[in-house]
């Protein structure tokens, strides 16, 4: 089982008795130090002392898994996902409707990789937005398996 997994599955139960969501969880090294982040979130924005409690319950529970299934030294990160909040759940897409997003593709469409622009609808297997192309207005319908990530974006 991943990281990850194992997290998902410690996580899960504490942030449904707080009535919280499970946003993302990456588990990265950056420089020579590991990093366990845990992003959450609830109806009306989370805050400090909430992400704070569920760290310290996820930190005991991790502390008494054994064998330990994060062997090397890491620290972890509760947070909020922010203004820029990734879209994985068919859920974040039903919310993301009528916002402004962010999506990279793995491969072009229409030449591009990257498209930022008004997400207008929404299907099981593809999605529409109204974006800017210098300064004419365009649509553009992108199959959902073509999208690397997607997020909430914030508009200039």
């Amino acid at each position: 089982m991943s990281v990850v997994e194992t997290v998902t599955d410690l996580v899960t139960p504490i942030l449904d008795e707080y009535h919280f969501e499970l946003v993302d969880i990456e588990f990265v090294k950056e420089g020579k130090s590991w990093y366990l982040r845990v992003f959450i979130d609830k109806d009306g924005g989370i805050n400090i002392e909430e992400c704070a409690l569920v760290s310290d319950k996820l930190s005991e529970k991790l502390d008494e898994c054994d064998p330990d299934p994060i062997p090397q030294a890491y620290y972890l990160e509760v947070s909020s996902p922010g203004a820029e909040r990734p879209l994985k759940k068919e859920k974040d897409y039903e919310r993301a409707l009528n916002s402004y997003i962010h999506v990279s593709l793995y491969q072009p469409l229409e030449g591009k990789k990257v498209y930022e622009g008004t997400l207008t609808a929404l299907t099981k297997d593809e999605l529409t937005l109204e974006y800017m192309d210098k300064t004419r207005q365009k649509n553009i319908t992108i199959p959902r398996k073509q999208i690397a990530k997607a997020r909430l974006a914030i508009k200039f």
